[in-house]
């Protein structure tokens, strides 16, 4: 694994804090988890998301920034218009 990349993944997010995405994290057996979120920090070897289900109970979750590298989780950033929306 290339550390410069890592460390790009890592500033991309950083810049995407407080901003709502689609994840879609791959959990092994062709088994596939895709919920939309809002990146809630990013740390030095981890970012952590925050989801709502729609009983509006609040969970987070922590993904390395290899899991990104790897293809294991994949993030799209959603349209601005649902920034305003509070989970």
């Amino acid at each position: 694994m290339d550390k410069n990349s890592i460390s790009r993944i890592r500033k991309e997010l950083e810049g995407c804090v407080g901003k709502r995405i689609q994840l879609k994290a791959n959990k092994g057996r062709k088994k596939t988890f895709v919920r939309e979120g809002i990146i809630e920090n990013a740390y030095p070897s981890i970012f952590t998301v925050k989801f709502e289900n729609e009983y509006h109970s609040v969970r987070k979750a922590s993904y390395s920034y290899t899991d990104i590298l790897t293809h294991t989780v994949e993030i799209k950033l959603l349209p601005s218009s649902y920034d305003n929306v509070a989970l």
